[in-house]
Order: structure tokens, then C-alpha cells, then sequence
């Protein structure tokens, strides 16, 4: 692949353990949990720039992948870069990776705006309050992580300004759910995909290796075919579906048709539950032809 790395922010571990260059694995998974806030926060910012389009453009995952080359003094810094391909099919996008750029900019301000107890910017997708929350978990009391831009004040990442997350994440439960949809983006390395229930909502499930096929059809057939999900969900405090975290069952249904459901009532068991609630007596005021002459009853034909 031919390419060109751009560094786009990097990230000054501070504290004893990290003197001599030295990243544990506790700290390398912080690098992790910053590549998803980013990655997500450029996903949510392109998807409230383009509320008609349900797919993302192509290649956008691989424009929003940070890289890790080297290690450098300051405590331990670690620049992150990303890798903009110059092969033909990427000539429509430009040569600087905005789209991350953008996503580090929100992220930095929001860390800053915790750090000093103020409100979150207005563009900040308040649904991901919950992973950035994640980021600095495994900082000791005396360490923080610093994120830094050209050009601009780090952001400080502190236990301290961590636990001010709290405040901006709303309690949400789990539920059972069965929800239909079309299948238009799915991440295999991931194990998520995305199920659109309409034109606007779209919903993040998990997947596990042995549901992988099954997803897979769902997005090569998704002109045709809707994907049935079954398992539990988180929902919001307002109801709102936020993520399926566990699959039970995935069911491929062609489009137009109704999803059978097993533990559906039979039609004869409701009708008798009704007819239980009528009285005896208003039962004996219905004629006695009633069933031969219903249309008589109902539109005034002549009777038989």
C-alpha cells in the first residue's frame, strides 16, 4: 500500500512507571480505549453531518485507525499517526485526515472541559459520555495521561477528572429485545454490525464468531433480505434502544415478510378471552340467525 503517515495528536503518559520509555500493558490498553472515543466520535459527527445516508463512506474505518511507531522521552509519549493512502481509488479524499483531526479536537475538549468542572462542548455525542469515562481507568492517583495537539493546551486525563464523568452519564438498564432491520455496515475484527430499524435509527449489535455468517449474508443481501435480532439490549432512561450487547438468535426474513414469532398467542385463544368478558345475557341478545344472515345485520342485505 502506498501511503503517507500523518501524526495527528499524541499522548505524554505521566508518572513513575512510565520513566524510561516504559508503557505496561494496563497502559497500552488506554492507547486502545482512545482509538475507540476517537474512531466513534468521528462516526457520530459524520453521521449527524449526513442524516440521510445510512453507510458510512468507504474506507473511513481505515481513515480513523491510529498507529503506534515509536515511543519517545517525556515520561512516555506516544505520537499517533495515521496512515493516508495515496493509491487511486482515496484520490476523492484530501491529503489531511480531518475527519480524526475533528474527532481528537472534541475529544480534547471535553477532557479539558472536566478537568476544569465546566460543561461539555456542544458537539459532543453525548451518547459516548460511557467511553470516554473509560479512558484513564487504569491511572494510580499520582499519574495522568496528557493529550496533545499542535497548537493547542494538552487536555489532562486525571482520576480526579475521570470520576467527573459520572455526572454526565445517565443510568441505563437492560432488556430483552426483537427488533428487524436492514443490515448495512458490519466490523468483523470487531464483532459489531449495525442494524437500521428506519431511515434514522440505527442500532450497534454485538456478534459472536459462530453468528459471523449469518451477518455477513445479512449485509450481502441487505436489498433483500431484513435481519431478525433477539437478546438483550441496554436502553436509556427515556427507553431509547441504545445497543444490543448479547445475541440469542439472528433470523433472515425476505423483505416484505412478517417475522414469525413462536410465542405469539393463537388467534383462538384471544377470541375466547374476549368472548369471556361478554355477559351471558348480552350473549342471548343476539339473533338467532345471526350467523346466516350476518350481512343483513351489518350492511341491511335481505336476509336468506
Amino acid at each position: 500500500m502506498r501511503g503517507q503517515w500523518k501524526e495527528v495528536t499524541r499522548l505524554a503518559f505521566k508518572g513513575e512507571r512510565f520513566r524510561e520509555h516504559a508503557l505496561d500493558v494496563d497502559a497500552l490498553s488506554e492507547l486502545v480505549q482512545f482509538q475507540k472515543i476517537v474512531a466513534e466520535t468521528a462516526k457520530a459527527r459524520w453521521r449527524a453531518a449526513n442524516p440521510d445516508r445510512k453507510q458510512l463512506p468507504k474506507h473511513f474505518e481505515q481513515r480513523t485507525r491510529l498507529c503506534l511507531r515509536r515511543i519517545e522521552e517525556g515520561s512516555a509519549v506516544a505520537p499517533l499517526e495515521v496512515l493516508i493512502d495515496q493509491s487511486d481509488q482515496l484520490e476523492m479524499y484530501e491529503s489531511e485526515p480531518a475527519e480524526i483531526k475533528e474527532a481528537i479536537a472534541v475529544a480534547r475538549r471535553a477532557f479539558r472541559a472536566l478537568e476544569r468542572e465546566e460543561p461539555l462542548p456542544d458537539d459532543f455525542p453525548k451518547g459516548l459520555a460511557p467511553e470516554y469515562a473509560k479512558v484513564g481507568q487504569h491511572l494510580a492517583e499520582d499519574e495522568a495521561i496528557e493529550v496533545i495537539s499542535e497548537g493547542d493546551e494538552p487536555a489532562r486525563v486525571t482520576p480526579l477528572s475521570r470520576a467527573r464523568w459520572a455526572n454526565f452519564i445517565e443510568t441505563v438498564h437492560e432488556s430483552p429485545v426483537d427488533l428487524t432491520g436492514e443490515v448495512l455496515e458490519a466490523d468483523v475484527r470487531q464483532g459489531r454490525f449495525q442494524v437500521w430499524l428506519d431511515e434514522k435509527t440505527g442500532v450497534t449489535v454485538t456478534f459472536s464468531q459462530e453468528q459471523e455468517e449469518r451477518v455477513t449474508n445479512a449485509l450481502r443481501d441487505h436489498r433483500t433480505c431484513r435481519l431478525q435480532v433477539r437478546g438483550r439490549g441496554e436502553l436509556s432512561p427515556q427507553g431509547k434502544l441504545l445497543r444490543v450487547f448479547e445475541v440469542e438468535s439472528l433470523t433472515l426474513h425476505p423483505v416484505g415478510e412478517e417475522p414469525y414469532d413462536p410465542t405469539a398467542r393463537p388467534i383462538e385463544e384471544i377470541l375466547a378471552e374476549l368472548a369471556s368478558q361478554i355477559s351471558e345475557d348480552e350473549w342471548k341478545r343476539l339473533p338467532s340467525d345471526l350467523t346466516d344472515n350476518l350481512d343483513h345485520y351489518l350492511y341491511g342485505w335481505p336476509r336468506r
